[in-house]
Parts: C-alpha cells; sequence; structure tokens
C-alpha cells in the first residue's frame, strides 16, 4: 500500500514541477522549448523504462536531442 501512496501522490508532484518549470520558458525561442521539452519527456520514459538514475538521465539527454532536431529551422 505504501508504494501505491507514493505513486499516487507522484503524478501531481510532477504535475506542478512541470507548471512551474514551464513557466520559465516565456522568453525562450521555439528550438530552446523543443529540446527542454523533448529532455523532460525522455527523463520520464528513460526512468519508467529502467527506474535508474542513469536511464533517467539518458533518456533526457536522447530527448533533448530529438526534441531540438524537430524543431530546428530549415
Amino acid at each position: 500500500m505504501k508504494n501505491t501512496t507514493r505513486s499516487y501522490l507522484m503524478i501531481p508532484a510532477l504535475a506542478l514541477a512541470a507548471m512551474l518549470g514551464l513557466a520559465g520558458c516565456a522568453g525562450m525561442t521555439a528550438q530552446e522549448k523543443g529540446t527542454a521539452t523533448g529532455a523532460v519527456v525522455g527523463g520520464v520514459v528513460g526512468n519508467v523504462l529502467c527506474g535508474g538514475i542513469a536511464c533517467t538521465g539518458a533518456g533526457a539527454a536522447v530527448g533533448g536531442v530529438i526534441g531540438h532536431e524537430v524543431t530546428k529551422k530549415k
């Protein structure tokens, strides 16, 4: 039951952190926003897949690169 409560509280905490983090993105370019968004999504996916800090970091790095490339102007 302890894990269920922890998981239940984790989602609102992550949502709050995302909202506060995105509030600081007002002056960013589209490419910077894409890079940051990709890093956040990649970090979450990496953590879900492996659960370790190495996987979270690797996911964030890969997501950041993908977000950067997707929003790159041609």
